[in-house]
């Protein structure tokens, strides 16, 4: 019943900008962190972004000072702005909502949305 729908994704040049947006459906609410992860070719996926459910961002240490994560509440969405985008950002990114209690852990993913950074 929890839907995550992923958008923005694109062609963009070096030093160029994009901006992700995921809205949540379901059950998802501030108990749960959400963030974003991306996985390029012939690499593992790794956390890009992510807030936590007490509303803080934790960002991965290539992409500090570059993106910027930003939960809405209300509208049950999460976005990630990303700039001065490097030819290393390119991969697949996906949106994520995730709560663990204890050995109960719920997990949920998008289905990912392209970002490629080329010349």
């Amino acid at each position: 019943q929890v839907q995550l729908v992923e958008s923005g994704g694109g062609l963009v040049q070096p030093g160029g900008s994009l901006r992700l947006a995921c809205a949540a459906s379901g059950s998802i609410n501030s108990n749960y962190a959400m963030g974003w992860y991306r996985q390029a070719p012939g690499k593992q996926r790794e956390l890009v972004a992510e807030v936590s459910r007490g509303g803080y961002p934790n960002y991965a240490d290539s992409v500090k000072g570059r993106f910027t994560i930003s939960r809405d509440y209300v509208k049950n969405t999460v976005s990630l702005q990303m700039n001065t985008l490097k030819p290393e950002d390119t991969a697949v990114y996906y949106c994520n909502a995730r709560r663990i209690m204890g050995t109960v852990h719920y997990e949920y993913w998008g289905q990912g949305t392209q970002v490629t950074v080329s010349s």
